[in-house]
């Protein structure tokens, strides 16, 4: 088997303009099967998208044989039921961030997943895969700023419809969900281990009962990393990598365009060097690290018990904010 046959269990925005057109350019992966909880929408996305199957039900999907992973972009109180069904019918399974609710969740799955030690499974923080955090967590380790001291990160969005999911408190919507996970990752990424404590101030929308605005301070013990993410800004993002001797900074360290070159910034004393990557696309890249993991029956790079570590944080952050203590 040179490439693995995929199936996509929802056709939401992400998965169609985005994830699935990439996965299509990959080198090791055919998405062959689409389904949705109706067969016309899952017709309409198969014919857009030249997938050459359609079901009407994810279930469905989960029985055809002939698919061999499964890629979750379905709303996140729907990521950890429908990843175990996956991995009970036989399924590889890609799901999206955030890996699920709660802590708990995430390690029923990882529980689940054990049960079916062939078998796959891997949280979907795209990021990870671009060269440019490759890049920059190689400037880290190899000393390239001196001791790490500090991650700055903001991430921003305004969205106020209240059909958006995002929006939906009851099915896991809000800011620290959405787009918290990623600073919560990448500082765990870039630190190689995990926070000590916790703090967050936290603000809710008072009609959508979510959080729009928040702030967050993770202590590593030998470093702090902090960050604003929040529904209700403008848009904006952007990273800080501060060492004793220099310091790393990524332009779009997030939603890559993947038809233009990447820039980071590297600091090191008062020297200033921008280094400039070929453009990619995180998605493609993301497909086939998984499919070659499934092909060469290896390890996926990012683990389970991260996706376990990540909510915790998220969870802590929470907590945090709530009671106004360090946590």
């Amino acid at each position: 088997m040179s490439k693995v046959n995929w199936g996509v269990l929802g056709t939401a925005k992400i998965a169609t303009e985005k994830v699935i057109p990439a996965m299509q350019l990959g080198k090791y992966c055919q998405v062959t099967a689409i389904a949705s909880r109706t067969h016309d929408r899952a017709q309409a996305a198969a014919g857009k998208l030249g997938i050459e199957k359609a079901y009407g039900s994810y279930e469905d999907l989960l029985a055809d044989p002939e698919i061999d992973a499964v890629y979750i972009p379905l709303p996140n109180h729907m990521h950890v039921p429908w990843s175990i069904k996956a991995l009970q019918a036989n399924k590889h399974v890609l799901c999206e961030k955030p890996i699920g609710l709660s802590s708990e969740e995430a390690r029923a799955l990882m529980d689940a997943a054990k049960r079916h030690p062939r078998l796959k499974a891997m949280e979907a923080f795209m990021y990870r895969f671009h060269p440019q955090w490759q890049r920059a967590r190689q400037l880290v380790t190899e000393g390239r700023i001196g001791e790490l001291r500090n991650i700055q990160t903001f991430f921003s969005y305004y969205n106020a419809d209240p059909g958006n999911i995002r929006n939906q408190a009851q099915i896991g919507g809000g800011g620290l969900m959405d787009i918290g996970c990623y600073p919560v990752s990448l500082s765990r990424f870039i630190f190689g281990t995990e926070p000590q404590r916790v703090f967050a101030i936290v603000e809710y929308d008072p009609q959508f009962k979510t959080d729009r605005l928040a702030s967050a301070i993770l202590d590593f013990g030998s470093g702090t990393s902090t960050f604003t993410c929040s529904t209700q800004l403008a848009r904006y993002q952007r990273v800080n990598i501060l060492g004793i001797e220099g310091r790393v900074e990524i332009e779009i360290p997030f939603n890559v365009p993947p038809d233009r070159p990447s820039k980071i910034w590297h600091q090191y004393g008062a020297e200033i060097k921008e280094i400039v990557l070929e453009g990619c696309n995180q998605y493609t890249v993301q497909g086939d690290v998984f499919s070659q993991a499934i092909l060469n029956d290896t390890e996926v790079p990012t683990p389970l018990e991260d996706a376990v570590a990540n909510m915790k944080v998220l969870e802590a952050l929470v907590r945090s904010g709530n009671d106004g203590i360090w946590i």
